[in-house]
Order: C-alpha cells, then structure tokens, then sequence
C-alpha cells in the first residue's frame, strides 16, 4: 500500500468522523412530541423498558451493519 493509499484512507476515516461528531447533537434531538409524553407519564418502570428495547434493537441493526461492511472487506478487489 503506497503513501497515496494511507492519505486518501485517513483523509476519509477523518471525515467519516468529524460527519458523525457534527450529527450527533442533531440526531439527540429527534423525537415526536407524543412520544415523549406517552414515555415520561409510564413511569419508571415503563422508561426503564423503553431503555432496555433501544439496546435491543439496536444489537440486530449494528450485527446486519458489520457482516455488510466485513462482506464487503473480504470481497474488495487486491490489485485495486
């Protein structure tokens, strides 16, 4: 891998960071008024599974997002 490879794919990985670090504030204020209400008058309780169903849900979608990325690694083209 030359020079030229390493500066394009830290310039990338750069970016891909700095993209992510600038929506993050963004995508926390997302949420339907409605949605709010009905989680903040369940209760503790009712939050608490609100919390514990996020994570959940959020294991089946990071799994599908790394075989992509792992397929796509192992599949990419060694002369390119």
């Amino acid at each position: 891998m030359g020079t030229r490879d390493r500066t394009h794919r830290w310039w990338a990985v750069a970016a891909c960071a700095g993209l992510v670090a600038f929506e993050c504030s963004r995508a926390a204020a997302q949420g339907c008024a409605m949605c709010y209400q009905n989680a903040a008058a369940s209760g503790a309780p009712g939050r608490e599974a609100l919390r514990h169903g996020i994570l959940i849900l959020l294991v089946p979608a990071v799994s599908l997002f790394a075989a992509i990325c792992a397929l796509i690694y192992r599949r990419r083209d060694p002369a390119g």
